[in-house]
Parts: structure tokens; C-alpha cells; sequence
């Protein structure tokens, strides 16, 4: 099956940095529309859906190889491969997507330049007192529970809690996650609520910019000050916002501080090499 078929990947822009959208659970490449417009012009953007999301050719979808997060890391690694991407480019990536791309660096250390990681989380259930994740196992459990005997219900729930307050945001969330396949649904929450990444954050190598909303219940402020302890060459900026969205709710604030960290980034290794 051809990869970029079948992760329904769409390219604008031939010219300048590589920018690499990867959308979070229950949602997809659409998520970005408002972000990606703002460097489309200076940069060659890629976005892609994860099988089992968005427009990804359903038929691809294979409980077993979704089932874990390593899965999802293979479909990031194939859609470079199938772009000729072996290095230089930035990941942009949202929630679950910023783990998976941290898999990806460490297996091609020479892939990303760079990782601008919005409302990352390595883990979702507490662990105290050393990490707060934000959940108690049961409380996931519970969430996975009403997805099973009330998908509607399910969606409604967790599109107002990701946007955390009521609004277009909460709205559009709820609709992405109706329209989801159940099963694969279930197969993704799944990997991403009960996976556990802390170990592999000292092995990250790549600079970051960990982007977190003052206000987020799926990731609290005590988990992107966790990561920037954890990651060493990383920066981490509050937004003036709330949920777990901030490409959508802030997306102004998202923009802005890309352009800033790329320029940074752009200086230091004009720095490196002069």
C-alpha cells in the first residue's frame, strides 16, 4: 500500500524548513489549519494522518500494530521514508504525538533538528509523589468504560475536558471524536492513557520547545515542568490559555512562539557553523 495513501499526507510549499504536523489523539490533520497557513509561504509543511484517524486509508488498520504507541511511531517514521526525510526536519506535534515523536528521535537520532512539542505528556496517570500525570488508573479505566457503552456520551465528555471550557473548540473536539472509528478509537486511547515514556526522556537528545496552556487538565503545568527537567536541551513557554489544544484555542500564541524558537534555533546553528 503506498505510505502517503495511506496516511492521506498533503505537502504545501517546496521550498525552505521541513515542518512535520503530527495531530494528537481522536482528531487529525485538519486540527493545524490554522497554524499551518502561517508558515505555508517559508516553509514546505507536511501533515499526515495516523491510520485509524482523520482520512488515513482505514483498511490499514490492524489492532496488534496499533495497540501500542510503537505502532503509531512506525507510521511517522514510513511517511518520512516515503517523503525522502532523513533529516533536518522540525516536529510540531500535539499531546500523544510529542511522545511519539521522542520514540521516533531515538530511533533516527538524525531525523529531527528540532521538536516543538504542545501540551506533551510521557504519562497520564499519577505516579506519587514523584510524578503527577494528572489521572488515577481508575479514572482512565472509567473513561475507557463509558467509550465502550456510550461512545457519544464518551466524545461529548472528553471534547469539553481536552478544551476545557464550553465553546467552538469543545464543539469541534466532540465532533472529531464522533466521527472516529470506535475500535480504532478504543485501540489508540488505550495506547495513549496507559503508556508510561518517562525512562526514554535522558536519552532525548534533540532541542525542544515544550509549549503547555496555563490551564490543562490532560496535562497539567506539573507535567511540562517535569519534562523540562527531564529533557536537557529543552525550553518550556506557559501560554495564556486554557485546554489541551492551544493550536486551536490560541492559535496566535502558537505561531508566535514558533516563529521566535525557529529564528533562536536558525541563530544557533548559523553560530555553530560560522
Amino acid at each position: 500500500m503506498d505510505i502517503l495513501e495511506r496516511n492521506h499526507v498533503i505537502q504545501r510549499g517546496k521550498h525552505g524548513p521541513v515542518l512535520l504536523f503530527a495531530h494528537g489523539f481522536g482528531c487529525s490533520q485538519t486540527v493545524w489549519s490554522d497554524v499551518v497557513a502561517a508558515f505555508e509561504s517559508s516553509c514546505r509543511t507536511v501533515l499526515f494522518d495516523y491510520v485509524g484517524s482523520g482520512e488515513a486509508n482505514p483498511a490499514a488498520f490492524d489492532v496488534a500494530r496499533y495497540s501500542t504507541l510503537g505502532g503509531y511511531v512506525q507510521d511517522m517514521l514510513e511517511v518520512c521514508d516515503a517523503l525522502h526525510l532523513s533529516s533536518g526536519v522540525t516536529l510540531v506535534a500535539h499531546s500523544v504525538s510529542c511522545t511519539i515523536g521522542m520514540m521516533a528521535s531515538l530511533q533516527r537520532p538524525d531525523l529531527f533538528d528540532r521538536m516543538i512539542l504542545l501540551g506533551p505528556s510521557p504519562c497520564f496517570v499519577n505516579h506519587p509523589p514523584e510524578y503527577i500525570g494528572g489521572f488515577e488508573r481508575e479514572d482512565l479505566e472509567d473513561l475507557l468504560t463509558l467509550m465502550e457503552h456510550n461512545f457519544i456520551g464518551w466524545a461529548e465528555h472528553l471534547g469539553s475536558v481536552a478544551a476545557g471550557e464550553a465553546g467552538p473548540v469543545a464543539t469541534n473536539l466532540t465532533t472529531r471524536f464522533c466521527s472516529t472509528d470506535p475500535v480504532a478509537a478504543k485501540a489508540f486511547a488505550r495506547a495513549t492513557f496507559f503508556s508510561d515514556q518517562r525512562s526514554i526522556l535522558p536519552q532525548v537528545t534533540t532541542p525542544c520547545l515544550i509549549l503547555q496552556n496555563q490551564e490543562d487538565v490532560l496535562a497539567p503545568l506539573a507535567v511540562g515542568e517535569y519534562l523540562h527537567q527531564h529533557l536537557v536541551h529543552s525550553t518550556l513557554q506557559i501560554l495564556e490559555g486554557r485546554g489541551h489544544c492551544a493550536h486551536m484555542s490560541c492559535p496566535d500564541q502558537v505561531i508566535a512562539a514558533m516563529c521566535a524558537y525557529l529564528a533562536r534555533s536558525t541563530l544557533m546553528a548559523s553560530a555553530r557553523t560560522g
